[in-house]
Order: C-alpha cells, then structure tokens, then sequence
C-alpha cells in the first residue's frame, strides 16, 4: 500500500507530464505518452519487487520525466550525439524528482537514492536499477515492439530483441514471454530469447 506522500509525490511527477504534446494509444485509448508509460513502468516495478523501495517507485515513475523538453535534434546525428542527448535528459529528470521529492519531505539520503536510480548507474549490479531497467524493456515490449516489427525484417528484430533482453534480469525475461503478443511476435521474443547466450 502506498503512503500518502509517496501518492502525491508521483501525483506531482505525473503533471509535469501532463503537458506532453506526444500520445500514444494504450489499450484503444490515446493517452499522453510519458503519463501512460510512467504509470505502465509504475505497474511493472510492482510486479517485479512488490517490496519496492519508494525511493525505486519513484525513479520508475519519472523516468522520463519531461523527456520532450530536450530534442533529440538539438545534438549531433550519431551515436556521440545521442549519448550526450541521453546524459542531458538523465539531468533533467533527476532534477524533476529531486525538486518533487524536496517538496514532499523525503529526506536527502532517499532523493540522491532515487536520483541514482533514474540515472542508471550499476546496471545488473544493483537490483532496484535492474528492476527499474526490466519494467522499462517491458514497456517497450508491450508498446512499440509490435509497430516496429511490422517496419524492419525479421533479422533486424531478432537483433533489436535480442539487445533489449541482454539487458533484462531472467525475471524480466520471463515476465516478456507471458506478454499477450501475437503468435508472430511471440515466436520472435522466442527466437531471439533462444539466441542468448548461457
């Protein structure tokens, strides 16, 4: 159950998306998109550690946080560019939770927790970022793996799933497969799955 102040804490992260100018359609309803995709990686982080700290919920729900503020486009093509792009929005949404977390009280030691989820550091090396890591591959999952499948081959898929499982724990990976995908896609989360290596 969620404490008060963890419920008005994310009630403030999710109106700063509220301002989204990008939807996205989730079960037939149109929905602005980091709203749906926080409150979908929210779910997910609870099914993967019902135990979830709230410093780790609360990274989950701003993991994006404001993300269109801050155009792709502003830096190099490339993959340079597009790391300094993603290092660039990791600052802007840390400084979105610690600015909601300040206002809620929670103490510093909690936000620079929160504030190292969000960030990614420790992948695979500390489980709330690899819970948070796991919920947001989900997502993914669950939202665009369809759509994108039906614009590259079979090869190229293989290959996208395969990248996005690599980062997955065997929990997220197990939880990917009880997704309700359609037999096609489903046989392509399987043979990518089956071309892990161990």
């Amino acid at each position: 159950m969620q404490s008060e102040r963890l419920q008005r804490a994310m009630a403030a992260i999710d109106a700063r998306n509220a301002d989204d100018p990008n939807t996205i359609l989730v079960k037939g309803v149109e929905r602005k998109k980091e709203q749906a995709h926080a409150e979908m990686v929210t779910e997910w982080i609870g099914r993967l550690r019902p135990d979830a700290p709230e410093a780790l919920q609360l990274a989950g729900r701003a993991h994006h946080v404001r993300r269109w503020s801050i155009a792709r486009s502003q830096y190099p093509d490339g993959r340079t560019g597009y790391l300094q792009w993603r290092r660039a929005l990791q600052d802007v949404h840390a400084r979105e939770l610690r600015a909601v977390m300040e206002s809620e009280g929670y103490d510093a030691e909690t936000v620079a927790r929160a504030e190292q989820i969000v960030r990614k550091r420790e992948l695979a090396r500390d489980a709330d970022v690899q819970a948070l890591e796991d919920a947001l591959c989900l997502v993914f999952l669950e939202t665009q793996f369809e759509e994108l499948a039906e614009r590259l081959d079979e090869e190229k898929m293989i290959d996208v799933l395969r990248k996005t499982m690599k980062k997955m724990s065997p929990r997220g990976i197990e939880l990917a497969a009880s997704l309700p995908l359609a037999e096609a896609s489903a046989a392509l989360l399987k043979k990518a799955a089956g071309s892990l290596p161990g």
